[in-house]
């Protein structure tokens, strides 16, 4: 078995409304992902990722088509966030995401998880003979 790890760096905006600090107000950061795969290392001659848990490459375009590319430079808001939801459905074409709970680290972290969770099950199980 065999850990490994690919780091994705992306911008999104949000606010916590009821934040007793400058939180509740519109901002943005930079958004860090760890995507930490642990696995058999693939063995099998011809195999293109013959060495590894998975190709760093895949795991990038995974984590960019499922997650990174809607979360990029989007705005993350709690869906109960009515003034700034509606500020935002103003904007034409405002890349927006909507959130069930406030977009906080604590929150969006598990959402990030249960999003890809699936998809690099999947692109990891081994295939059936």
């Amino acid at each position: 078995m065999l850990t490994i790890t690919r780091k994705l760096e992306f911008d999104a905006g949000h606010r916590i409304p009821d934040h007793k600090s400058q939180c509740r107000n519109l901002h943005g950061h930079p958004l860090y992902l760890l995507i930490t795969l642990v696995g058999a290392v693939i063995d099998k001659d011809g195999n293109p990722t013959t060495g590894m848990v998975m190709d760093f490459s895949d795991i990038k375009t995974l984590a960019k088509t499922h997650l990174v590319d809607l979360w990029d430079h989007a705005f993350l808001v709690y869906r109960h966030d009515s003034v700034v939801r509606q500020f935002l459905d103003s904007l034409p074409d405002h890349k927006t995401v909507v959130a069930g709970a406030h977009p906080t680290v604590r929150k969006s972290g598990p959402r990030a998880f249960d999003i890809l969770k699936e998809v690099f099950r999947t692109a990891t199980a081994p295939a059936c003979p």
